[in-house]
């Protein structure tokens, strides 16, 4: 089975755990806290769209993508009752150019961890720098090798495998143990990176 199958089919039978309806509190945080200025944005693995559409409304101009057809008419759907200008774009961004580049910030909740080779996860974080302008912005969430092992929930990678994957692209801004959003009793421990491409 394709990666991309293996996502649509979990969008068509409703599981998709991580997809709250709210905008998560590590990225919003961060988007006003920073603060990150308006800019062009890029999402990655975007879901229904919720976090883009979240920052459409704070005036940025948006494009999400993500690997699921499904995922991207229901984002689709969701801007237009609400009325919000954000571009939504069925891609494989592992593989291939998102169309608006260069990017000033990009975002990803769960995206660049599902990859599970050093090798993938390089090749998205160069990626993401190929996609942003100079000294672009880069906020990842990634699921925590810190969290107990367990058959179901995000993946867990180490601090480590973060840097080694996106230090020849991207200065390490911060790095800090957060959770997932979640509805769970005991929300996914996550990492939360922000990082600045080099020059």
């Amino acid at each position: 089975m394709s990666e991309q199958q293996r996502w649509q089919d979990r969008y068509d039978a409703g599981e998709t755990p991580w997809d709250t309806g709210r905008p998560d509190s590590n990225f919003t945080s961060t988007v006003i806290e920073r603060p990150v200025r308006v800019c062009k944005a890029l999402e990655i693995g975007c879901g229904t769209g919720t976090n883009a559409l979240w920052l459409a409304r704070q005036g940025f101009t948006v494009v999400a993508t993500d690997i699921s057809e499904t995922a991207i008419q229901v984002a689709k759907e969701k801007a237009s009752e609400a009325g919000a200008r954000c571009e939504f774009v069925a891609a494989d961004f592992l593989n291939g150019d998102i169309a608006g580049a260069p990017f000033e910030f990009a975002f990803d909740r769960g995206c660049f961890h599902s990859f599970d080779s050093d090798e993938e996860r390089k090749r998205f974080a160069e990626n993401v720098a190929h996609h942003l302008g100079k000294r672009g912005l880069w906020l990842n969430l990634s699921g925590s090798a810190d969290d107990p092992p367990r058959d179901t929930g995000p993946p867990r990678r180490s601090a480590g495998d973060i840097i080694t994957a996106v230090e020849p692209w991207f200065e390490i801004l911060s790095l800090t143990a957060t959770c997932f959003e979640s509805d769970r009793p005991r929300p996914p421990r996550a990492w939360k990176c922000l990082m600045r491409k080099r020059q």
